[in-house]
């Protein structure tokens, strides 16, 4: 029993208190050992070392510092701790209370003196965090749902002129396959097809209220249904019918072009400061809008080109 008590407070010291920037002596870990009671030497302290390396405990030795030892790999190295705490803590829709909870799960899996480290210092504006503290547990019901082909059911809501929370349509129950999650724009959001709408739409997850798994089987995908094609088409341009466009754009209109489209968007240099652009989207005012704001020209279709036109009277 003594053994595997010291043997514990060893792996614990190594994984807690070591890394490569900071190893331990024998001498250390002695004297850790000391201030909990646990009885040991240079000899048993090594052995000890050596079983935990055998058994598979990453620890390395430095010889060329008097056989200094610290926790080697620990599932994530420092800068993809960091990326993860950054990426916590900007994330919208995790709750700031929730942000709090899992950046002090993520500091766990670094050394005490990489915690230090890990205090990061990104801005983020706390006041768009999401207050539904249970959007983490909804996202895992849905991935749940989309692995067993299984169907949901939940309210979902929407803010009132006074920013009042209720529910649409006076708590209309949805029953809703879904069939993938999207992330846009700091956003979950479920896509599948929903028995209210019969047809596919897209609900933003935190704003879906006690969701529940249900026995039902989901409605299947449509034959040739594509999931990026989908998210491209809503959260690129929203709903409306698809087709190719073609815009006439201005130089600097090239990084607004790949922001919204990809650097694989189809142009070509029309003249000196101009290019041509031909992109797939979904046709709709707020397509328009943008081409507008942007003071880009519709080149082709001549319907798009015509109704274009028409709404600029408006």
């Amino acid at each position: 029993m003594e053994k595997k008590s010291r043997l514990l407070q060893i792996k614990r010291y190594l994984e807690e208190r070591t890394d490569e920037a900071h190893p331990s002596a024998i001498a250390d870990i002695l004297s850790y050992l000391e201030s909990e009671g646990v009885p040991a030497d240079r000899r048993t302290v090594s052995r000890d070392i050596e079983r935990l390396m055998e058994s598979g405990m990453d620890i390395v030795c430095n010889a060329d510092r008097r056989n200094e030892y610290f926790c080697g790999g620990k599932g994530f190295e420092l800068p993809e701790l960091k990326l993860l705490v950054d990426a916590v803590q900007a994330s919208r829709f995790i709750s700031h209370r929730k942000s709090q909870a899992l950046i002090g799960k993520l500091l766990s899996l670094g050394s005490a003196h990489q915690a230090s480290e890990l205090n990061r210092h990104l801005y983020s504006d706390k006041q768009i965090k999401s207050e539904n503290e249970r959007v983490y547990i909804t996202v895992d019901l849905l991935h749940t749902a989309i692995n067993r082909k299984k169907q949901v059911r939940f309210k979902y809501y929407e803010y009132l002129p006074d920013k009042r929370k209720a529910y649409k349509h006076n708590g209309q129950i949805y029953e809703f396959s879904p069939y993938g999650l999207i992330w846009n724009g700091d956003h979950y959001y479920a896509a599948g097809y929903s028995r209210h709408h019969d047809r596919i739409i897209t609900f933003r997850v935190d704003r879906i209220a006690s969701p529940r798994l249900t026995d039902k089987p989901s409605i299947p995908e449509p034959d040739g249904f594509d999931m990026s094609f989908y998210a491209r088409q809503v959260f690129q341009m929203y709903d409306g019918p698809v087709c190719e466009v073609t815009l006439l754009c201005e130089n600097y209109h090239m990084k607004t072009l790949v922001d919204r489209f990809g650097e694989n968007v189809q142009t070509a240099i029309a003249d000196y400061g101009h290019f041509t652009a031909t992109v797939s989207v979904a046709v709709s005012p707020t397509f328009y809008g943008w081409v507008f704001a942007n003071r880009m020209k519709i080149l082709k279709p001549e319907d798009a080109v015509k109704e274009f036109e028409a709404l600029k009277t408006i």
